[in-house]
Order: C-alpha cells, then structure tokens, then sequence
C-alpha cells in the first residue's frame, strides 16, 4: 500500500470511531429502554393497534417465532408486489410483471438482508416495487439483524432467575417492541438525513420516468446542404453551404434514487437502484458520498459493538470485539489494496504500464485504493453495494471478499447480525480456553454449557454446508455449469462467490456468472433463508439459555476478556473454524488463479 492508501484506511477508521460513540449510547438506550416520554407517546396507539404490550418480555421461542412470521410475511409481499406490478402504478415504462423464479429469489433475498439482485433494477422493478417492496425490506429486514443482537446482549446482561435453568425461561425483551423501536428512532432519522445528503451531491430522486439527454461527447459536424437537383448548394464564392448537425442523445432512467440509497447503505443491504450499484453517478456521484457510503455501512455495526459493552456492565468488551474486528479488517484491506496495487501481469505482457496497478473493472473517480477500501468494507459488513466490478479483482483481491463472507460475515458484518455471529466465536473462544485450562467456560459470568455448544455448533456449521453443497451442486449438474461465463479456476471462484454470497446473506457477486435463471434463483434463494434463519434461530435459543442463568462473580480464576490476550484468541478462533471449511474450495478457485498468473 502506498501513502495516499494508508492515509485513506486511517481516516476512514477515525471518522468511524467519531460516529460509532454517539450511536453506540443510543443502541444501548433502546436496547435497555430508556427513551424520552415523548417516543412513548407516540408509540403508544400504534402498540395499541396492533393490540401489543411493549413491556411484555418474551421468551426466546415467543420471540423466534414472531421475527420468522414477520419475514416470512414481508417476503409474500415482496413477490406478490413483483408478480403484479404490471397492473400497479407508478410504472412509467410499462414493465412487466417479474418471472416467477426471479420473484422468489428477490423476495427471499431483500427479507434476509441478503438483496442479491440477479437482474437489472432500472429495467425490472418499476418505481412501486423499488419503494414498497424493496426500500421497506431494507428497514425491515435490517430492524429483524438488530432485534436479535438486542436479544443475544440481554441474554448477556441478564441476571437469571434462582432454580429456572431451563432455556424456555429465558426472557430476552419483546420482537415487535424491538422492530418499532429501531425502524422508528433509528435506521428512518439517519436514512432521511442521509437521502438528504446524497441528494446535494448529485443523487436523484424524482419521478420523472426516462430522460432524453444529449451526451458530453455529442459530436458536431458540419452536413452539406443539397439543393432541389440533389447537387451540392454552393455560395457566391463557390464554397459549399454547409450546417451544423448534432446526434449523439442517450435516454437516461430516473427514480427514487437517494432514499433507496440511504437504507441500503445504512442497513447493509446492498441492494443497488441501478445494475451498476454505488459505481452508478445517479447513486453514487462524487468522492464524498463514496466515503460517506463506506462509513454508513460501517457506523451501525461498529456502534453496536460500544452499546454490547455498555449494556453487559463492562465498556471494556465492546471496544475487545471491536478491537477484533478492526484487526482482521486492516490486515484484509493491506492484502487487497496491495494486490490491486501490484497490477496484473498479463496486461503488462500487453504493454500496460505494471506501476499503474490493475486497473480494470474501476471507476477513475475513486481509483484503487478507495476501489479496494470500498471491496473489502462492503464484503466484511454483509451489505454488497459496489463501485468496482469484483470480477475484475486480482485473484489475490478476489480472495480477500470471498475470506471475509467465509469468516461468517462476523468482521463487522450487517447491522446486528455481525455482532451477534461475532459473540458465538467468543463464546467457542472460551470454551476452547476452558477446555485447555481445566475449567468450565464462562463468558461474562454466564457459564457455558453443553446446551450452548450444540447451538452454537449449528450456528458455525450451517453457512459452510450450505456454500460448500451449493456449490458442489452447481458445478455437478448442467444448469449449473451453463451460467459459467469464464472456464477454470475463475468460473469456480464465480460460483463459489455467488454461495458464498447468498448463504452469507451478502449480496455481492462476481457477475460473471450467469444466475438469473430458474436454477439459481433457487438455489440461491433457499441459501439466503436459511444462512439467515438457520443461525439466527440457533442465536435466540442461545440469549434464552443465558437469559435464564445465574451471573456468576469474577474470581481469580476467570478468564479475562476484555484484554489483547483475548482478542487474539478470538481472532484465532475466527479464523481456524471459518477458514478451515473453506481452503480446499480456495485452493481451487483463487489460489491456483493466482499461481498461475504468477508463475
């Protein structure tokens, strides 16, 4: 990396951690419910039409089960909404109605978080969709990542109650109480504020259809007039008479751009009004609200971290996870900006200046090292937008996005959903610690029991069965293969990435792989409800388990884990089981890519 790309990791961070402090206190009083009187005024009649009490605790069942139906009923509205949108308003272009396989797959994705977009938004979804379905999962599906983050920490905080050790027990806050408060008093203020932002730098909103523009580069010529006989017009002086002509117009699509914009990046969703994602003007037009992207998808999660610590009594284990996560971020940004910077060797075999770096598949508005800042950011934080085409990444760079969804999108990870994959590695971190100690593990004075370890066993396990089958399927059967654009070891990676992403609830792509077909937008939709239910379920029963458990006191024999010895067990732990499922499918993708192009 040189100068200016450290400069740019180092005032990104910075920034980060201004943000991350103030949000961090205000997770933590909706986590523990101290808000003004005035926000319980105006939540009040709403509670009261849903017939809910807002104080009403409920168990880690109770609470499952209503996060499930609430998805579950916002992704028929989804594809419902896609299904029918040729007979709905606000379709300027008259758009049909969405093909059933890719419905499927975009309801599921944009209920999980996931927004893995197997089409083209600008020329699928008309306005309606893009708002009503789509823009309302982006809150929705971000509140559900953060209600049980909520529930894991008061799972954490909980003190227990004497002689109830059973898991059904466990009252760990209430889900519609959670949803309300954080759609609210959280991701709607920042995203107008945010929308409002965008918006003065050049991000679009309206509803003005498409527009006719003539291009920047419209030529301008000089057409000879012909007169009634078909021959050249010619003046006094014998010269020919002449015009001016203009022809070169491109039509241009509008929408409601910038609110779309500011929940997709808040929420780490991902999801782009355009094909072209944040690498389009319309959504992404100059370098401040490319930096601002970057710290919104950052800022949620990094905060959420400070509150965890705040909640649990002990400051001192939020900013531990957090010191975690930054690590493995800094040490992934190194690698990618490095590898991008570095070139590539067969275009300088082409006379390409190698110094120049890799260039390909970047917009020369944000250059390499915030392209590859920008890479790694969005595949570490579960969101997915881009500026850069992934395709596009040095092998060793395409490694390093496919690592960090493979890590378990825990390195910050989507809003609520990295913290809590986060804190079940802790948790095998203390196990693994008491198993070499002698001692029954303990995480903030909960001990960790046999029941805890085969959730959290499932909740490890169920992302890399589901990438790794995946993508044993696909390369296994025709339909798979035929959406393979690039033969070998780079057609592998776009598979592998496209599982990866999906089971990951990411949402990026290497887009050289064909996938809007009926076969993976099955396969992939499938892997985006369970990579995200699958674990999320497994994490409530934990909170359960611990809400109903006893704090123990600190002795001297328990383990600290606030300090640098823990951090780099936890980071150890994160990275032996997420990497271990996943190195031969590496050393068949990038790695030999990678060799090859080297060698």
């Amino acid at each position: 990396m040189n100068a200016s790309a450290w400069t740019l990791l180092v005032v990104f961070l910075g920034l980060l951690l201004i943000l991350a402090w103030p949000l961090g206190r205000w997770l933590a009083a909706l986590c523990e419910g101290r808000m003004p009187r005035w926000i319980a005024r105006i939540e009040a009649p709403l509670y009261r039409l849903a017939g809910v009490e807002p104080n009403a605790s409920m168990g880690w069942m109770t609470y499952a089960l209503a996060l499930l139906a609430f998805n579950a009923l916002g992704a028929l509205a989804v594809y419902g909404l896609q299904r029918l949108q040729a007979l709905l308003p606000l379709n300027p272009a008259g758009l049909p109605a969405v093909s059933g396989d890719s419905a499927f797959n975009t309801a599921l994705s944009f209920a999980t978080n996931t927004n893995w977009q197997g089409y083209a938004g600008e020329s699928t979804m008309s306005y309606l969709t893009q708002m009503l379905a789509l823009t309302v999962q982006n809150f929705l599906s971000a509140a559900t990542g953060i209600a049980v983050a909520f529930a894991l920490i008061r799972g954490f905080a909980a003190r227990g109650e004497a002689g109830r050790r059973s898991a059904r027990f466990g009252a760990i806050g209430n889900a519609w109480a959670d949803l309300t408060r954080l759609t609210l008093w959280l991701l709607l203020p920042l995203s107008f504020v945010l929308a409002i932002v965008f918006v003065s730098q050049g991000t679009i909103q309206n509803f003005d259809g498409y527009k006719t523009v003539t291009t920047v580069e419209a030529t301008v010529y000089q057409e000879p007039q012909n007169g009634p006989d078909g021959q050249p017009l010619k003046d006094a002086a014998g010269n020919p008479v002449t015009q001016e002509a203009t022809t070169q117009t491109q039509t241009l699509p509008m929408g409601p751009v910038a609110s779309q914009e500011a929940i997709k990046i808040l929420g780490t969703n991902g999801g782009g009004y355009f094909n072209a994602n944040s690498a389009h003007p319309f959504e992404n037009p100059t370098a401040l609200t490319n930096l601002l992207q970057m710290l919104a998808i950052f800022s949620i999660p990094a905060a959420l971290c400070l509150a965890f610590g705040q909640v649990v009594g002990d400051r001192r284990q939020g900013w531990a996870i957090l010191g975690a996560m930054t690590a493995i971020f800094v040490v992934g940004v190194v690698v990618a900006t490095g590898a991008e910077q570095a070139g590539n060797p067969l275009l300088a075999a082409l006379g390409v200046d190698p110094t120049a770096g890799n260039w390909e598949g970047k917009d020369l508005r944000f250059g390499i090292a915030a392209s590859a800042l920008f890479a790694v950011v969005t595949t570490a934080a579960s969101c997915g937008a881009v500026i850069a085409m992934h395709d596009s990444l040095t092998p060793m760079g395409g490694l390093v996005t496919l690592v960090m969804m493979q890590l378990g999108e825990v390195v910050f990870g989507g809003v609520g959903s990295g913290l809590y994959g986060m804190l079940v590695f802790a948790i095998l971190a203390v196990f693994i610690a008491g198993l070499m100690i002698g001692r029954t593990p303990e995480y903030l004075g909960k001990k960790i029991e046999v029941y805890e370890m085969k959730l959290i066993a499932i909740a490890i396990l169920v992302t890399p069965i589901l990438v790794l089958l995946g993508t044993a399927v696909a390369v296994s059967v025709e339909a798979g293969r035929a959406g393979i654009a690039n033969p070998g070891a780079h057609g592998f990676s776009e598979i592998l990435y496209a599982f990866t992403s999906a089971a990951n609830n990411n949402g990026s792509a290497f887009a050289g792989l064909s996938a809007n077909t009926p076969f993976y937008n099955t396969m992939l939709g499938v892997a985006t409800w369970l990579g995200r239910f699958a674990v999320m379920v497994p994490v409530l029963a934990i909170a359960g388990a611990l809400a109903a458990k006893q704090r123990l006191p600190v002795t001297a024999g328990t383990l600290p884990t606030h300090g640098p010895l823990f951090v780099v067990l936890l980071i150890g732990t994160v990275l032996l089981v997420g990497l271990l499922n996943y190195v031969p499918a590496l050393a068949l993708g990038p790695i030999v890519e990678h060799l090859m192009l080297w060698k």
